[in-house]
């Protein structure tokens, strides 16, 4: 078990793949509390996170942000405690030597669901303004963007090999966001 005198250098954990052979996440992180981080495809530090369920929270990244998600290391706690869990998070920033984009100008990319407000197209962005002061017909528009990204999203993680079964929560599509279910 790690306590707060017991923290494991970034360095001296290794490189976990974020899916597996079968296109599967590390499944015996279900349930698990812990810290982790996620490098890109070249191994260069993109995310420091913590969660009481580590591979709730690597499937959510990796949704969110598939062309960063290529490898992992992992530190798990067996008592929660968010003392340890952030002296670990920071213990690993500042061995890498800077913040990583995911935890600073990306952060909300990385932490908060999908806003495909952002991701419209021309088309849909005239027809969300025309429906000004109008709710249903603003969040049909809203839902219809969320399902065209959600369907974009889908393919690239389909392209990545993921094989693991990706819900969204159809209840955000209405307000114009993407979060797992």
């Amino acid at each position: 078990m790690t306590t707060e005198t017991d923290i494991p250098s970034l360095q001296s954990l290794e490189y976990l793949s974020y899916l597996d052979s079968g296109g599967q996440l590390p499944e015996n992180l279900q349930g698990k509390v812990g810290v982790y981080a996620i490098f890109d495809s070249e191994k260069v530090l993109q995310f420091v996170g913590y969660s009481r369920d580590v591979y709730l929270s690597l499937k959510q990244h990796f949704v969110r942000q598939p062309q960063n998600c290529y490898w992992l290391k992992v530190q798990t706690i067996d008592r929660p405690s968010r003392t340890i869990l952030e002296n670990i998070r920071e213990s690993w920033i500042a061995e890498n030597g800077g913040t990583p984009a995911g935890n600073a100008a990306d952060e909300v990319k990385w932490t908060q669901p999908i806003d495909v407000k952002s991701l419209m197209t021309s088309e849909e962005q005239a027809s969300y303004e025309k429906a000004a002061g109008q709710e249903m017909e603003q969040s049909k528009v809203l839902k219809n963007a969320a399902r065209r990204v959600e369907a974009g999203i889908l393919a690239s993680l389909k392209t990545r090999g993921l094989q693991t079964e990706v819900r969204f929560n159809p209840k955000l599509k209405e307000s114009g966001l993407l979060d797992l279910k």
